[in-house]
This record gives C-alpha cells, structure tokens and sequence, in this order.
C-alpha cells in the first residue's frame, strides 16, 4: 500500500475543519497543531501535536517528523507567518513571502506598507502606551490590537475617556505590545475573495457583510452574494484590493480584504490577508457560482494552476452565509436557532455544550446557508 502524504494545518479551530476535511478527501493524512487540545477540529485529524502555532522551531519539528508536503492554514492571522516561514525553512511550497505575512498580520505594519499616499489607506496612530494613544483627536475612531484577530480586544472609542477606559484591554490581546487607533469610517462594509496568479488577480468577488450593531468591531453576523454595490463601485472595490495586495506583496494564492466604503464611495482598506477567511466564505461562493476556492488553494501548492472556468453566478438567486452566534460561556442548544430554510448548515457544538469565549461579546456557534429568489 502506498504511504499517503501529510499534510500540516496550523490551528485545529472551526475555520480548519473545512481544510482538514478537504485534505482528507484528497487521500491525505492530516497532522494538526494548537496551543490548546479542546479545539473542536482536534477530532476530525488523523495526527495531532499540542504545540503553538506561533512556536517556528516547534512547528518545523512537526513537520520534519511527519515529513509533511504542505503546510497551511485557513482563517488564522496568527498561523500565517509561521505557515510561510517555516515553508521557506523547509523548501516546501507556499505563497507568500514571511515578511508579507507579517505585515498583513500587524496592522500598524499594513497601514505603514500601504503607504500614507494610498486612497485606499485610512488615517491612523500607533501607539505603545497610553500617552501616545491619548494625542489622538480625530473622533469617533477604532482603537484595535495590532496584531489580533476575530474582532478582539477592538473597541468604537468616541472620546479621550473612552481611550483611558479601555486601552489596556486592547493592548492585552497585543502580542507585540502596540495598538493601532484608526479613523472610524461610517459607511457599507463588504468583502472580496480573490485568488492571485503570478501577480495576477485571477478571481475576485465581493460580497455584502452584515455586522452586530449592539457590538464593537465589526463583528459579523452574515455574508450575502450577490452584493448590491453597483458594478462600477464593485469594479473600484476590486481596484483598490488588487492595489493593495500589490503593496503588501502578495503575487499568489488567496487573498481576503475587508472593506468600507466612505460617503463618497471610495474604498477604504480595514483588513487584508493573504489566506482564505475564517467564515467559510468558499462555500457559499462555491454554491453561487461554483468556484472552488478551498480546492484552489490545495491545487495551487501541489502546483497545479486553478482553473476559473467554472465560474457561473446564480443571478436568480441569493444566497446568505448567516452565523448561529450565542452568549459566551452559555449553554448551547441547536432549538436556539432555525435552520429550516438552510441549504446546508453547521454546527460547532454539541447541545449542552458551554459556548466558548473568544471576542467575549458573541460567538459563532455554527451557520447555515440560505438561498432566496430575487424578486425582479
């Protein structure tokens, strides 16, 4: 019998199960890793080590004992330097740069990459301290860690009392000591999901993003394709997203932009990264136009080329990626939540499970994808 190859994903969280289960159906053996061993992908691998994903030399240990192919990471910031240092270390095919992942993943370094001359950059202050953050005076504004994910430790400050009142909570969930404060933009907020070939934007879709209102920092509740931009913004949305991903140096592989648009319209850059998202967004792509995002990715690593082709929007239709989300540290229940007009639909607990705290305001609990006619 053939020995199967193994492949190395980096967290075992609920955005990894989608990769793990790919890899999975392509023949693969799947080794994980994470700093915890409750994460709710840990059952779904075939092999898997508690280690940090941020450790280098324990990652590179891992991968040389099980001689792994690949090395990847779906949804996670945090794993994406490591994703492609180690690659580089170990001569195993990636898609950036490491120091292209570490400026995506710094906020304060992707705003200094992007350039003060960008029109799709915003103003901004790093800050070390709470001195530094307290010279800020353009209100309402972001104030975020520069160097976190999933919307934590991210608050909507409204004056200097706000900025006392919750720095230190910001600058916790800094793994480099430093948070950003950013001109808060009012505005429509969406996505793209693009995929790069050779410097080349191969694919990209924007897509509508509908957040908690009754929460700071953007926390999202659902995802809509097709978007109601017009094609001539949606055109200058993937304008100003392939500009930046020029900037930040990203030439190949998936790339994931968060958007606002101001009152005139123009684009304003919030989050980019050079890695497929953390809300399953490849499947309701998949299912509106039958791209195959997830499978790209893998394809493009062992050094197949994706192909596109398949590209054919559902305009009749759509669709809707709407998260299940629930209190922190309640007790779930799938009665919670209504899954009778899904298309598909997911769940990450079990009932009577306890939801796990992660942004400490609402957490995703599982999703479903819906599918509605347009009414023309």
């Amino acid at each position: 019998m053939k020995k199967k190859e193994h492949v190395l994903i980096l967290g075992a969280g609920n955005a990894q199960i989608d990769a793990i289960e790919y890899c999975k159906s392509q023949g693969l053996a799947v080794v994980g890793c994470s700093y915890t061993t409750v994460d709710n992908g840990i059952p779904y691998l075939d092999f898997f080590e508690h280690k940090d994903i941020k450790s280098l030399d324990g990652i590179i240990e891992v991968a040389r004992k099980y001689d792994v192919k690949y090395i990847y990471s779906v949804g996670s910031d945090v794993a994406m330097p490591t994703v492609m240092r180690a690659s580089e270390t170990l001569s195993l095919p990636h898609f950036t740069s490491a120091e292209t992942a570490e400026n995506c993943q710094s906020k304060v370094k992707m705003r200094r990459t992007l350039g003060k001359d960008f029109e799709g950059n915003v103003s901004y202050v790093e800050c070390q301290c709470l001195e530094e953050a307290l010279s800020f005076k353009d209100f309402p504004a972001m104030m975020k860690p520069s160097d976190s994910q999933g919307q934590r430790g991210c608050f909507k400050v409204e004056s200097i009392e706000d900025i006392k009142k919750e720095f230190q909570t910001s600058m916790n969930f800094s793994h480099e000591g430093r948070v950003i404060i950013e001109s808060y933009l009012e505005g429509k907020e969406v996505s793209v999901n693009a995929f790069f070939v050779e410097g080349e934007m191969k694919f990209a879709l924007v897509s509508d993003r509908e957040s908690f209102k009754e929460y700071p920092g953007g926390i999202i509740k659902e995802h809509i394709v097709p978007s109601e931009l017009s094609d001539a913004v949606q055109d200058k949305v993937k304008e100003v997203a392939c500009e930046a991903a020029k900037r930040m140096g990203i030439k190949d592989g998936p790339a994931y932009f968060q958007i606002k648009l101001n009152k005139k319209d123009q684009p304003k850059i919030l989050e980019i990264t050079p890695r497929l998202d953390g809300c399953h967004m490849w499947h309701l792509i998949k299912r509106y136009c039958g791209v195959d995002l997830l499978a790209a990715c893998f394809e493009y690593l062992a050094g197949d080329k994706p192909d596109f082709s398949a590209y054919a929007p559902d305009e009749g239709h759509v669709y809707k990626l709407i998260f299940f989300s629930q209190q922190p540290w309640t007790q779930f229940s799938k009665d919670n939540f209504d899954d009778t007009d899904a298309e598909y639909s997911f769940y990450y607990y079990e009932d009577g499970d306890k939801v796990r705290r992660l942004n400490g305001y609402i957490e995703k609990c599982g999703y479903k994808i819906t599918k509605e006619a347009i009414n023309k």
